[in-house]
């Protein structure tokens, strides 16, 4: 069952989605059947793994041919190989980086992985979902080299007190990175020895969570930082903290003097927007320049977000999610005064990882269409009216059973998906022909 809830604002109305099963209803109409023309994929039905999560079929080699309700489409595995895979950057010689949360950057050049990874990179703290995160392109690369990473920081003398850090290293396409520094360290050290005596409410989860990450280069060089709380949710309204933020700073690390919050007392300087749980996807609209995020709620709740300089996206006070302990959100589920809802929610949970929007002419049936990779092992595609309101989803390569943790668009127009497995891998998606 899918029901939409339509508020009129001064720009385009904020829409919000239910999705009150996984399965049955609308929903599951809206999913598309998909069907093998080539290798079967793998069934979805495995063995539970200790926790109650069904263990993750193995992928197989593929191509596969599938339905969706658009347009038939063709999948291949660009690379297997990868642990954990996060984010993935497009070279302009056509070759790609992608990132391993346990700490590695890997290279496939010539659609061919490269077995040595990247040298030269800072001691990272790889714990539950902290690692090595996102990846970008200064948006003159080709001229200066310098390659954008996200990753979790571990403090000097205590490794397990770690924080949210970007840094940035020249690349020369060979084994190393060079001048290698930080440009940004969030300012929320946090481990689970501090989780054990802040008091904090709501039964969150443990402190090696939530670490946010992703970066984005806008059309004028800025830097958008995706900073998760850590699973201290009170922080996220603390304008003296950076956890629960998203923030927005120069290429060398430096704040602009046009961020909303510069100059306000109490407030970072370099903080964009505030009151986001864990945002694991951010990306800008590549036809009206809008930034656009994903974020995990607690049980449910998970949000998109249209991201507007200076706003409040609620949590901890606001969410459309339960508490992990079950007490109420301190204000409400939505239309609280000075807090942004969400454009979309999903609730339960759909595990939202990255996002792009389609612009390309390789897939024309999906293009304006949103793409968001999903933990919950799909593929989500989001459609939007002339207004900009979105008007229906559906899920797309669940015969795959994969967790999908990063989607883009290649410069060839086709759409990149990396599957968060331990044998994980690079998919490539376009037109059957």
């Amino acid at each position: 069952m899918i029901v939409r809830r339509l508020r009129s604002s001064v720009s385009v109305s904020t829409v919000i989605v239910v999705l009150a099963a996984v399965t049955g209803g609308d929903f599951a109409n809206a999913q598309g059947a998909g069907t093998a023309a080539g290798p079967a994929p793998p069934a979805q039905a495995a063995a539970p793994r200790a926790g109650g999560r069904p263990a993750t079929p193995p992928l197989g080699e593929g191509p596969w041919e599938l339905a969706t309700e658009r347009q038939r489409i063709h999948v291949t595995v660009v690379t297997q190989g990868l642990d954990h895979p996060w984010g993935m950057a497009f070279l302009p010689d056509g070759d790609m980086l992608v990132t391993e949360r346990p700490g590695r950057l890997r290279v496939i050049r010539d659609g061919v992985l490269d077995p040595a990874p990247i040298g030269g990179l800072p001691p990272i703290r790889a714990a539950v979902i902290g690692g090595l995160l996102d990846v970008a392109l200064h948006p003159r690369f080709a001229e200066n080299r310098w390659l954008y990473f996200s990753y979790s920081k571990p403090d000097a003398k205590q490794d397990f007190v770690a924080t949210t850090a970007v840094a940035r290293g020249r690349w020369d396409g060979g084994s190393m990175l060079t001048d290698v520094e930080d440009i940004f360290v969030a300012d929320s050290w946090y481990s689970s020895e501090i989780a054990g005596t802040n008091n904090r409410c709501c039964g969150q989860g443990p402190a090696d969570g939530s670490y946010g990450s992703r970066i984005v280069f806008d059309a004028d060089g800025f830097l958008y930082v995706t900073i998760g709380d850590r699973n201290w949710g009170e922080k996220a309204q603390d304008p003296s903290s950076h956890l629960g933020k998203i923030v927005r700073i120069r290429d060398d690390g430096s704040v602009p003097s046009d961020n909303p919050f510069v100059g306000k007392a109490g407030y970072k300087p370099d903080i964009y927007t505030l009151g986001h749980r864990n945002p694991l996807g951010l990306t800008i609209h590549p036809m009206t320049g809008e930034l656009w995020s994903t974020e995990f709620g607690p049980r449910g709740g998970d949000e998109l977000n249209r991201i507007e300089a200076g706003h409040n996206y609620g949590w901890i006070l606001v969410t459309e999610g339960e508490h992990y302990n079950n007490e109420p959100a301190a204000l409400g589920k939505n239309s609280v005064a000075g807090m942004q809802d969400p454009v979309l929610f999903w609730a339960p949970s759909i595990n939202p990882g990255n996002l792009a929007f389609y612009a390309g002419a390789e897939l024309p049936a999906w293009r304006g269409d949103m793409l968001m990779a999903a933990m919950s092992r799909t593929l989500l595609r989001v459609s939007f009216d002339a207004a900009g309101r979105p008007i229906g989803q559906e899920r797309m390569l669940t015969e795959l059973g994969q967790r999908l943790r990063d989607v883009r668009q290649g410069p060839d127009g086709r759409v990149y998906v990396l599957t968060d497995e331990t044998a994980g891998a690079m998919l490539r998606i376009e037109a059957a022909r």
